[in-house]
């Protein structure tokens, strides 16, 4: 008898205190965020779970308040930040599916994610038919805003369009000779923008240059071995890609052996997430760029510095572009539902509050300065950067050597303007130092 008493009295007391738990809990307001990214498939690797680690790592020290300023105060405005992470994988209308259950089901205040293309231009229209936060921390496709008027949707990194004119501006800049240039990118809005936009990008720096192969594997292709023999039948002088996550791996571990870095310049347009994976596998001088002013090629700052340690010393490897990018939309995040609820009596913003608060806004990033400046305040345009591969027997790394960084104002298309008509306009009101 006595031991039921005890252990009724402990049932008692344990859902008693549960109980009181839980009306803490529920009195501690949370700012909540669903994280979307790859956490399994081609793209996890090198893109969707450095995205994920670097979003842990900032929010780790936003809620300690152990950020730098202005990233200081504790949570979102005080408010404990909590986090829902969400895997990409499974293609747009499972992604679809994954944003409507945050929203409606798990009640987030803010979705930020999504790096496929693809994904992005599905999921942007249905946040705002819900009338519900994004922020597209990554995708390239300059198709999303180009194509749409947005009113809560966000990208808070600049488009594709900046990586291939840089490229083009990097190339001449140099005197590299071209004459010839073959490419090879994936079949989806990704890679048939990135195509594009190199082309046309070339038409007006290297205008005798003339497009040779042009293969588009589909997406998570995996094997090259058709397309490399392509490639190496008819060379150029160039070549030009636009590969990312394990299918830019798997390219250039098929590629490089086979002789075709020795055979043209290959250019890669989003290449530095690879490095760190494949450290000397990398053929020495090959040109690439980081979708931004990233990793190895980011601005010295106190923020960036910063970045740089906590990242790596919580994940045993330095950040590249998608934590980078990744950091830069929480941060812009952050400062704008902080001055919405300053605007709000310290209260948590509404969507409305919030979007009003990012648009047309800028910040300071580990990049660089980040400024919602095309498609009414809801589009980013940022710096980038381009440099040449070098291993480092020293430090047992790849390196990034003659290194060029791009004002945004030089590589990204004035406001108003469609990214394929700037470029065809000869980068018409371009402004480059």
């Amino acid at each position: 008898m006595s031991f039921s008493f005890h252990r009724s009295w402990r049932h008692g007391a344990a859902v008693l205190a549960l109980g009181l738990m839980a009306s803490a809990a529920q009195a501690q307001e949370t700012f909540k965020i669903g994280v979307v990214s790859f956490l399994s498939g081609q793209a996890a690797e090198s893109f969707g779970i450095p995205a994920v680690n670097g979003a842990k790592v900032l929010v780790e020290a936003f809620n300690k308040g152990q950020a730098p300023a202005p990233y200081n105060k504790v949570g979102i405005g005080g408010l404990p930040i909590e986090v829902i992470y969400v895997d990409e994988a499974g293609g747009a209308t499972k992604q679809v599916q994954e944003l409507r259950n945050l929203y409606e089901r798990d009640k987030v205040d803010v979705v930020v994610g999504y790096v496929g293309s693809g994904d992005c231009l599905a999921v942007a229209p249905v946040a705002e038919e819900l009338k519900k936060f994004l922020i597209l921390y990554d995708c390239g496709t300059p198709r999303i805003f180009e194509d749409n008027n947005f009113r809560y949707v966000f990208r808070t990194a600049a488009h594709a369009t900046m990586d291939n004119v840089a490229l083009s501006r990097y190339l001449k800049a140099r005197k590299i000779p071209v004459k010839s240039f073959n490419m090879i990118n994936q079949d989806y809005a990704w890679g048939q923008d990135s195509r594009k936009d190199f082309v046309l990008s070339m038409a007006n720096l290297y205008p005798e240059a003339k497009p040779g192969v042009d293969q588009l594997p589909k997406f998570g292709a995996g094997q090259y071995g058709t397309e490399i023999s392509a490639l190496m039948s008819q060379p150029a002088d160039l070549v030009h890609s636009s590969l990312w996550g394990g299918d830019l791996q798997a390219f250039i571990l098929q590629a490089a052996p086979r002789g075709l870095f020795k055979k043209s310049q290959v250019v890669l347009s989003a290449g530095d997430h690879v490095l760190p994976g494949l450290g000397n596998k990398v053929p020495d001088g090959t040109i690439l760029g980081a979708r931004g002013a990233y990793g190895l090629m980011a601005p010295p700052s106190p923020l960036n510095t910063w970045w740089w340690d906590t990242y790596s010393k919580a994940n045993n490897v330095y950040p590249v572009q998608a934590p980078y990018r990744m950091a830069q939309a929480l941060m812009g995040l952050k400062l704008a539902a902080e001055k919405a609820m300053a605007q709000n009596k310290g209260k948590k913003p509404s969507t409305e509050m919030l979007a009003a608060s990012l648009r047309g806004s800028e910040w300071m990033s580990p990049a660089g300065k980040i400024r919602m400046a095309l498609s009414n305040g809801q589009q980013a345009i940022q710096d980038t950067a381009i440099g040449r591969t070098k291993w480092s027997e020293e430090k047992k790394m790849v390196m990034l050597e003659d290194i060029q960084r791009f004002d945004a104002e030089c590589v990204n298309p004035p406001l108003n303007v469609k990214s394929e008509d700037w470029l065809k306009s000869g980068f018409a009101g371009a402004k480059c130092k």
